[in-house]
């Protein structure tokens, strides 16, 4: 990796208690790109950004934010940062408009650079017409938009998005990732938690994986998939037969995993000519029904189930 990155990290910990929230983390985010973060509850992926935005102290390593160490020179980092929180950090009670002025006016930009840069804002997050406003009357993807608008008031050369897009519709979700494509292609350097793997994937130029307080993988996410090995065999039956298992396993590049009800069967697979056709007549000679059989490429939810030990809908809804 070439030059000093812009956020790193070496062997934070830290603890609350009996709960180790990290066990010596290690990261490395290069100037202009996105560092996806991914695990699931209680991984550990919010400590790592309190700790990197100065919010909290680590007990043990070391960390530093565009040449500033997070302990040492908080005030130096924070000058440098925009943070976009789970939490929403606007005021209900103000408008759109008002709300980024504030921030402008509290961060030292003088009254006509602070009214001027709201409505720059405004306009590039497609908030103008909610601009005067108060934010009850705003939908929950106007609200996130104006978060990470906040978030950038001070044109911060770092950006933190601690899930930016949870809860939205596919639509705001869409926005938001154009949105901070738009503010890498400046020259921002993001890092990213989120618990959608799709956003990982469709964002990040490098993704690390935690898991109780450890980064157990990292990556691109072409690289990430690779680790999973080959193809991924999906099989849905008209209804459940105990047999249908064991007759992919003569498929199967490792374990044949079956969902709860019996109907959908999982494994990993050698992809090769003819393969999904194979299968659907391997079950038909033994009288089992298929509705559908796919042979996809590995994706982020399969690397994150493999490397985690996570499961179904489960990684889906993991959040800390």
């Amino acid at each position: 990796m070439a030059g000093t990155p812009v956020i790193w990290a070496r062997g934070l910990t830290k603890r609350y208690g009996d709960n180790i929230a990290l066990a010596g983390v290690d990261l490395a985010v290069p100037a202009g790109t996105i560092l996806g973060l991914l695990g699931p509850n209680g991984a550990g992926k919010t400590t790592i950004v309190r700790i990197l935005t100065t919010l909290v102290r680590p007990d043990g390593g070391r960390a530093a934010v565009g040449g500033h160490d997070v302990v040492t020179e908080a005030m130096a980092v924070r000058h440098d940062i925009g943070v976009t929180a789970q939490d929403a950090t606007v005021d209900p009670m103000l408008t759109g408009r008002q709300n980024l002025v504030m921030i402008g006016r509290l961060a030292g930009l003088s009254r006509r650079l602070a009214r001027t840069t709201a409505s720059d804002l405004l306009a590039r997050f497609d908030l103008t017409h909610a601009a005067d406003l108060v934010l009850k009357a705003y939908s929950g993807g106007m609200r996130r938009r104006l978060d990470l608008a906040a978030g950038i008031v001070t044109r911060p050369p770092v950006l933190f998005l601690d899930e930016p897009t949870t809860g939205l519709d596919p639509v705001s979700r869409q926005a938001i990732w154009n949105v901070v494509r738009g503010l890498v292609a400046d020259g921002t350097t993001v890092l990213l938690t989120t618990h959608y793997l799709d956003e990982a994937d469709q964002l990040a130029d490098s993704i690390a994986v935690i898991d109780h307080g450890r980064v157990i993988a990292e990556g691109t996410a072409r690289s990430l998939k690779s680790r999973t090995g080959g193809a991924h065999l999906e099989v849905s039956l008209t209804q459940p037969d105990p047999r249908a298992a064991a007759i992919l396993a003569s498929f199967a590049a490792g374990p044949v995993t079956t969902d709860d009800d019996g109907l959908r069967l999982r494994a990993g697979v050698a992809s090769a000519p003819g393969l999904a056709t194979a299968v659907v007549r391997a079950l038909d000679q033994e009288g089992i029904t298929v509705d559908d059989v796919a042979v996809r490429p590995p994706s982020l939810d399969d690397v994150f189930f493999a490397l985690a030990g996570q499961g179904g809908s489960s990684v889906a809804a993991a959040a800390r």
